[in-house]
């Protein structure tokens, strides 16, 4: 049995807007004497669309219209209709996430790209989508080694770092080449607030020459080798830091490179340093003299300017599908807040839910969460039973019951609560969650025995 998933993918960055379509290939993987293991077993990009610069109203507002318009053409374009889009993620990205409407587009484009389409933002989960774009985590698992993807677009630089295949730290810093915007005569335009007090006699309406401009990228630069732990950390770091660099223990073999800058680092193809009207030129030539580069294995990732969007597109869902018990038309589940249970919660349920309840409640009301919880018991008949009884008693003001747990039992737990109750139940497992993360559950694919899963670290940050 196989299953096609047509998934989306639109990144909207400081510099660009981009869209990708692809298709997923899900499939029973157990032999017929066997549970079902549904999985993705291929990923194929099947439409990318132009490169659009991002439309603002100003420095504050991105443009909606202008972006819906974009959307629109590109899925005319590829012959689209989003009824048929099956998964996928929009993602706001870099300053781009921070202007004052981003959360309100983002809300706007999900409902509009399609009914099970994520709105995601925040520095750790753009690192790790692009990073996975990139081809940095398949590349760590294929050749054993500990890669660093480092994701250079207009307004940040995010950092992750894969090891087998696997992410094992992020991070972010507040370095890109649209941190000063230009105009055909290498008049400023824009100055972000990084840079003004960084380069505080530097004014909107001053000509950049080349040795200023190779003056603020190498203090960039030198901002990027410290994130990534090359050199110790001095008030650079902490000037141009959105969030947190690699931790000092972790060890890199070799460095990839994605998002538009990184085309200068690879290819060194333009016609001139201010071609594209900002400092980008100049940050990837500093980056391609530094430590960065000279002093690590390079590695060219699969993909490029178009990593975030190809991870967007291809690397945000997850198949649960080995044993799931779940009510008829109660998904797809959208935005749904993560509760998760230490093992020695488990040894007294009931009181940690009761506890950790309080920090869901928004005015008094109960908002729904996922439940979450390793299931470290063995899953004899009683321990289902009493899970099953401590969840009802704790639980009993939220409907429907979302309950996620790391170890193949969701159908007898999910069946045993339907048991007990008649409110709408979501069971599924062998997925890890942590609290602070958010899920979506799709609709039920290959034949009602698999949900598409998405997990979402940061909503916003």
């Amino acid at each position: 049995m196989e299953q096609e998933l047509l998934s989306v993918g639109i990144d909207i960055g400081t510099s660009t807007t981009q869209l990708i379509f692809s298709k997923l290939i899900i499939k029973n993987t157990a032999s017929s004497f066997h549970m079902p293991r549904v999985l993705i077993t291929d990923k194929e990009i099947i439409y990318k669309s132009k490169i659009y610069f991002t439309p603002l109203i100003d420095n504050r507002t991105i443009n909606c219209e202008n972006i819906k318009k974009i959307i629109i053409k590109e899925y005319e374009n590829a012959g689209v209709n989003k009824e048929k889009i099956d998964t996928g993620a929009v993602i706001i990205t870099g300053e781009t996430a921070r202007k004052e409407n981003a959360q309100d587009v983002l809300q706007t484009l999900s409902s509009f790209a399609g009914d099970f389409v994520v709105a995601t933002a925040g520095p750790d989960l753009e690192s790790i989508i692009s990073g996975k774009g990139a081809g940095a985590c398949e590349y760590s698992k294929i050749h054993k080694k500990s890669v660093l993807n480092i994701d250079i677009g207009g307004g940040t630089s995010n950092f992750a770092l894969f090891k087998d295949g696997e992410v094992v730290d992020t991070g972010c810093m507040n370095v890109g080449g649209r941190l000063l915007k230009l105009d055909g005569n290498q008049e400023i335009t824009y100055i972000s607030p990084v840079i003004s007090s960084i380069e505080s006699d530097l004014s909107v309406g001053d000509t950049l020459t080349e040795q200023r401009a190779e003056q603020i990228t190498y203090k960039m630069t030198k901002a990027l080798m410290q994130g990534a732990n090359l050199m110790p950390r001095d008030e650079l770091f902490n000037h141009f830091l959105t969030n947190k660099g690699i931790d000092s223990n972790m060890h890199i073999d070799c460095i990839t490179f994605s998002g538009g800058v990184s085309d200068i680092i690879y290819n060194q193809n333009y016609n001139n340093l201010f071609e594209y009207g900002d400092i980008g030129i100049f940050l990837g030539n500093s980056i391609l003299k530094s430590a960065l580069v000279t002093d690590y294995e390079l590695v060219k990732g699969a993909e490029t300017i178009r990593a975030t969007v190809v991870g967007a597109g291809t690397h945000t869902t997850e198949i649960s599908g080995s044993t799931i018990t779940y009510t008829n038309d109660v998904l797809p589940l959208k935005n749904i807040p993560v509760l998760k249970l230490t093992e020695d919660d488990e040894d007294n349920l009931k009181n940690a839910l009761n506890k950790k309840l309080e920090w869901y409640k928004n005015e008094s009301e109960m908002e729904n969460i996922a439940l979450a919880f390793k299931m470290s018991k063995p899953p004899t008949f009683i321990n289902i039973k009493n899970y099953a009884d401590d969840i009802l008693k704790s639980l009993e003001n939220i409907n429907p019951l979302v309950i996620v747990t790391e170890r193949d039992v969701a159908k007898v737990l999910g069946q045993t609560l339907q048991t007990k109750t008649k409110k709408s139940i979501v069971c599924i497992d062998s997925v890890q969650l942590s609290n602070g993360d958010y899920i979506d559950i799709g609709r039920p694919v290959a034949d009602g025995m698999a949900v598409p899963v998405v997990i979402k670290t940061l909503v916003f940050n």
